[in-house]
């Protein structure tokens, strides 16, 4: 597949950066530094969400059960849930109703995974664990690449590093238009 990735730094020390997979394109942006040879990148310190807890409540109905709204059917079926109850996890994934269903008797916690965001884990902990039905939206903010401490170094060709993405491999992002 096609593959893409890079960085704009601009000369506020605002930066952005964009990841194209396919079809798949991420993106993301904050501030940059200059620390003697090295580059460090930071998003917003205040992240936004990634879904939206809509609505909770007790139905009667045996198990625990997810819905996810605010984004089109493909995506949803990329979304993965593990259901938490004190020691014990399960995992789910959305059935052919386009529900997620787990057999847990109750939830203390549920982690929301994204297969295109593999390094994002939304946890959202249950403030009433009688509850059994969540509805989350999916916000816009979900494919955005956040960034904390993110270093490069500075050489002249470029940044060399590791990519935000994957962080077990250097790679060298080339110079240009300047």
């Amino acid at each position: 597949m096609e593959t893409a990735s890079g960085f704009k730094l601009n000369p506020d020390h605002s930066f952005e950066f964009f990841f194209s997979y396919g079809a798949l394109d991420r993106s993301g942006g904050g501030q940059w530094k200059q620390e003697k040879n090295t580059i460090v990148f930071n998003s917003a310190k205040n992240k936004p969400a990634d879904y939206t807890l809509l609505h909770s409540k007790k139905q009667n109905a045996a198990g625990i059960t997810v819905i996810i709204t605010g984004a089109n059917e493909y995506l949803r079926k990329k979304i993965h849930a593990i259901i938490r109850s004190g020691a014990k996890e399960e995992q789910a994934s959305l059935n052919e109703k386009e529900i997620i269903t787990a057999k847990a008797a109750m939830a203390d916690s549920i982690i929301l995974l994204f297969e295109w965001c593999p390094e994002k884990r939304f946890v959202f902990t249950v403030p009433d664990t009688t509850h059994n039905y969540f509805e989350f939206r999916v916000e816009p903010a979900l494919l955005d690449v956040l960034f904390e401490d993110f270093r490069l170094q500075l050489n002249t060709d470029g940044l060399t590093g590791p990519h935000p993405l994957d962080k077990t491999k250097s790679f060298q992002y080339k110079r240009s238009g300047y």
